[in-house]
């Protein structure tokens, strides 16, 4: 077989801090805009996802930034560090894009430079990615998940027709961390408060004992890994979803950091997907 040639770097977008606001102790949003948005675009989904670009501590990149250059450049090591944030929103008209970022005090690399963000800072980052979007053709929706999922499942809940049915299920620390979401009248929308119980133990038991509506369900699962497991067990093998009918997929580990989580993530997914996957039929 001929060698394949070396994927081509994604072009980077430029952008500048418009503004933040700190929306509950442990949230913090971020608005992104400039002239650098020109070519960013939206699609379909409501899970879209954007990443950051870091620079390596110590190492300046050459102008224009150029992620091609760089990973021709320099070493591997030296690299921008990327982490993936889902996209709140996205207003065209005025070029303004919204991402909300979880923040505990100085924890990892994304949340400390969010609640430290500066007007007119300058931000890069690929993308956007994306996979879901609520069918509006499905009888009715489950959307499930903890911090990290919260703006998917707003962005998906605005989505949603006004007559639409559903059940939406967030679980955070406690009642600060609850926010305004809009959603149609049909969806019932509870929060979950963690408080001292490990990460996805409300949100699992919640989503067990609910009592699911007839019809064609399309559901929405994402969160930290250990739990998503755990649901995706219960929808796939005790309430049958099909899944084709399951956006669902770990969204970050519990001790793990986001390279080492990013570096297993597929073969991991791959894995429960086959362990978990209902017998055929007779």
């Amino acid at each position: 077989m001929a060698d394949q040639p070396a994927r081509k770097a994604p072009r980077a977008h430029e952008a500048r801090v418009v503004r933040t606001e700190r929306l509950t102790p442990h949230m913090v949003r971020v608005v992104l805009g400039g002239e650098g948005l020109s070519a960013f675009a939206t699609g379909e989904y409501t899970d879209h996802y954007i990443k950051l670009l870091f620079a390596a501590p110590g190492v300046t990149y050459p102008e224009p930034f150029d992620m091609e250059r760089i990973r021709e450049e320099f070493p591997r090591d030296q690299w921008p560090t990327t982490r993936t944030y889902t996209v709140r929103a996205w207003d065209a008209d005025q070029r303004e894009l919204t991402v909300d970022f979880v923040v505990h005090g100085d924890e990892g690399l994304a949340g400390p430079w969010a609640a430290r963000a500066e007007t007119g800072e300058i931000v890069r980052f690929l993308g956007p990615g994306g996979g879901y979007a609520p069918d509006p053709a499905a009888d009715w929706h489950l959307l499930a998940g903890d911090e990290s999922a919260l703006p998917a499942i707003a962005a998906s809940l605005e989505r949603l027709p006004e007559g639409a049915v559903g059940h939406a299920l967030i679980e955070v620390d406690s009642p600060a961390e609850e926010q305004k979401i809009a959603a149609p009248s049909g969806v019932e929308l509870r929060w979950l408060h963690r408080g001292a119980r490990p990460v996805g133990e409300a949100l699992l038991a919640a989503v067990e004992e609910l009592a699911f509506p007839s019809g064609d369900v399309h559901a929405f699962v994402h969160g930290e890994a250990g739990f998503v497991k755990d649901l995706r067990r219960h929808l796939r093998l005790e309430r049958g979803i099909p899944r084709d009918r399951l956006s669902i997929s770990g969204y970050w580990r519990l001790g793990q950091t986001d390279e080492a989580w990013r570096a297993v993530k597929r073969d991991w997914n791959a894995q429960v997907e086959r362990e978990q996957e209902p017998p055929a039929a007779a």
